[in-house]
């Protein structure tokens, strides 16, 4: 029988005592259960315990809109692997080892995630010492051999503006027999920095988590510091981060079908949602000044106010844009051609994607509902309710096709906020963060889930700051997506998931 976990809310904050200390063995059977049990792991990480590792985990149990921490200390440096009975950890347990030096004995892909050094062992989990070189990206690869099977290298360098990742593929002909991802290249040691805060630049550094997740990143900032520091933001300044997280889900939304369009060659809808998606941008930018957000969010509230005759201009671009976007769309749909490379490329199953923990629009392209506005709804979402907008068939389509619904919804959403937002002060007072506690904060960003968590000293200061961005959930799709492709589908496959490389490294 599992041992309990602690069951709290989206957006909440307690105290470090109150959070469960199991054995490692009830721990690992709380996660090597999770699936069976209708939760999915959120956030595993290590935290320094005196002189040992403590390993932490968050549990999203969505249909009880509710989440489970617990920890585990660990007394040696080797745990058993959970990855063998839940796949959705292997990054996890890849990262903690990378992080801490301990090893996950048993893991089945046992390989450095981000190519830097220990943040405290002699000797990392693989055995290099501090003086030994490290190189991003080198490693050892899977590798198929057989008469006629090549390897194809792409990156970490591509043409055009695109941040470095490299693709390996084994191929047999154009046959993709497996693809693996190897990241890192971005890797800028963020949450390391994070350490010590809030301060000055906090807020900043989690505006630019990811560039394009500009405003989910810092509403899951700020919610989780109001939490720590017993505070909360007014209903208008609420409603203003919902219209900013929207806008920003519209732009990259937009941009994405774009793409699409333009990696099968169909120019109409490419050039139109191109322009569309600087149309949605240019709208953030009336709200603060910031065609990203940027400056927006603050623990307490907003920065900026929008004003009837701002609100007004808004809604007019806004209907301008949903006319043009629609029309652009539509071309997709009704274009054979289009159609004949979009569907059954890329396919994964529902039950490949829940074993793997994805998250956002791939998740809900394979048919399972999990979306946090939904699910675990904070700030406006507790009182404006979205639909979760889903498909099943998991393929490239499918996953165009969930982006095309939150499109739709997104643009019903911003006209009904725009028409009549909540009256009261746009900001409040922040507290500082209480003493030795843990929050936790979840935000659906347009990629999907944001999951913060912060534990603080006694001073009120992070002691331990995790940031999961969707992207380090679901680049293990893009490659099982790939299985059985032809390599001229890497693009549709790439393009669909639509990943962020600092996201993952960050």
């Amino acid at each position: 029988m599992t041992e309990a976990l602690l069951a709290l809310p989206n957006g909440a904050a307690v105290s470090q005592n109150a959070v469960p200390e199991l054995t490692l063995d009830a721990l690992r059977e709380a996660i090597e259960t999770a699936s069976a049990r209708g939760r999915r792991v959120s956030a595993l990480f290590g935290a320094p315990r005196g002189e040992r590792l403590a390993l932490y985990v968050v549990l999203a149990d969505d249909a009880a809109g509710l989440l489970e921490c617990g920890s585990a200390t660990l007394d040696g440096d080797e745990f058993p692997s959970m990855t063998p009975s839940c796949p959705e950890v292997q990054l996890f347990e890849r990262e903690v080892a990378e992080q801490w030096g301990v090893v996950p004995r048993g893991h089945p892909w046992f390989k450095p995630v981000r190519f830097h050094r220990s943040y405290r062992a002699p000797r990392d989990a693989w055995g290099r010492a501090p003086e030994d070189p490290l190189t991003v990206g080198v490693m050892d690869f899977f590798r198929v051999d057989g008469e006629e099977v090549h390897e194809v290298a792409v990156g970490p360098v591509h043409a055009g503006v695109i941040e470095p990742g490299h693709f390996r593929f084994q191929c047999h002909g154009e046959h993709v027999m497996h693809l693996e991802v190897s990241l890192g290249y971005q890797h800028r040691g963020v949450e390391r920095s994070l350490l010590g805060g809030p301060g000055k630049r906090t807020i900043h550094y989690m505006e630019t988590l990811a560039g394009d997740t500009t405003v989910g990143h810092a509403t899951a900032y700020c919610q989780l510091r109001e939490a720590l520091g017993a505070s909360g933001a007014s209903a208008r300044a609420c409603a203003l981060r919902g219209v900013a997280l929207e806008l920003e889900r519209l732009a990259n939304h937009t941009g994405d079908l774009g793409a699409l369009a333009g990696d099968v060659g169909f120019l109409p809808t490419a050039s139109y949602c191109g322009r569309l998606r600087g149309d949605f941008l240019n709208m953030t930018a009336v709200l603060c000044g910031s065609r990203f957000g940027r400056g927006l969010l603050r623990p307490g509230g907003v920065a900026f106010d929008l004003e009837p005759e701002r609100a007004a201009e808004l809604r007019k671009r806004l209907d301008r844009a949903a006319r043009d976007v629609t029309e652009a769309v539509k071309l997709l749909w009704d274009a054979p051609s289009v159609m004949a490379r979009l569907e059954d490329t890329g396919r994964l199953d529902a039950a490949t994607a829940a074993a793997l923990g994805l998250v956002g629009p791939a998740s809900r392209a394979c048919g399972l509902r999990r979306d946090v506005r939904k699910t675990h709804p904070a700030g406006i979402y507790r009182l404006v309710h979205l639909p979760i907008s889903t498909a099943d068939s998991g393929d490239v389509f499918a996953r165009a096709y969930v982006r095309w619904l939150e499109i739709e919804r997104s643009i019903e959403y911003l006209r009904a906020q725009l028409g009549e937002l909540p009256r009261g002060p746009t900001a409040r007072e922040c507290p500082a963060p209480r003493g030795g506690h843990l929050a936790v904060a979840l935000v659906e960003g347009w990629r999907g889930e944001l999951c913060h968590v912060a534990l603080t000293d006694e001073a009120g200061r992070f002691s331990t700051y995790k940031v999961v961005d969707p992207s380090f959930h679901n680049w293990p799709g893009l490659a099982l997506a790939m299985r059985g492709q032809q390599l001229s589908d890497f693009p549709l496959c790439n393009k669909s998931f639509n990943l962020s490389y600092c996201g993952q490294d960050l």
